[in-house]
């Protein structure tokens, strides 16, 4: 038995290991380089052991997405209860933490992000076989863009629209499609989280 769970342990860190692997890789060189035979020389292990784990570059980019999912859940949660224990807290302000959180971690992640929402993968969005971090990360928008949709409203549905406008306008801003200059972009959030929220913005 303790044998077996060596191996369990062993696996799982060499499992680890080619996904933080991977996101190095693709944060300083492009997903592009990212390859089984440059993981397999960056973790010292032969390409036979890394399929073990992985079928292919695909399986990979699925594992850090769903790392990134996770992370990404974590960071709008703690700035949404952060925002929420303010004295002057409001659906709004939380909305617009969590938005900034978001944009920052977009901005901080490219390649993580990459991964996330930009290359092909198999992970299921939007259903009930969505693996866990997806569906966490969806409840934290939800919660504080969901009661902005009002009591005539879909919650979900006022969620996918404000996280789509958030996610085009993170997009649009790291690809260098909209003007450059400090204080731009978080002008751009908050004016959408304003007008979500039914706001006329400052």
């Amino acid at each position: 038995m303790a044998i077996q769970q060596r191996r369990e342990r062993e696996r799982a860190q060499r499992h680890q290991l080619i996904v933080q692997a991977a996101r190095e890789l693709a944060e300083t060189e492009g997903w592009g380089a990212v390859t089984t035979r440059r993981l397999a020389e960056r973790i010292e292990y032969s390409q036979p052991v890394l399929y073990s784990h992985f079928a292919g570059k695909g399986a990979i980019v699925n594992a850090v997405a769903l790392e990134g999912f996770a992370e990404l859940a974590e960071a709008t949660r703690l700035a949404r209860t952060k925002a929420a224990q303010a004295a002057q807290a409001t659906q709004a302000t939380e909305a617009l933490a969590v938005a900034r959180a978001y944009a920052s971690f977009a901005r901080a992640n490219p390649a993580l992000y990459d991964a996330m929402f930009t290359l092909a993968t198999d992970l299921s969005f939007g259903s009930m076989d969505s693996p866990q971090p997806l569906k966490d990360a969806f409840v934290e928008l939800l919660a504080v863009f969901g009661p902005l949709a009002g009591t005539d409203g879909d919650p979900e549905t006022f969620t996918e629209v404000g996280w789509s406008a958030l996610h085009g306008l993170v997009t649009l801003d790291r690809d260098g499609r909209l003007r450059d200059g400090d204080g731009y972009q978080d002008q751009r959030i908050a004016l959408l989280i304003a007008r979500l929220a039914g706001e006329v913005p400052k």
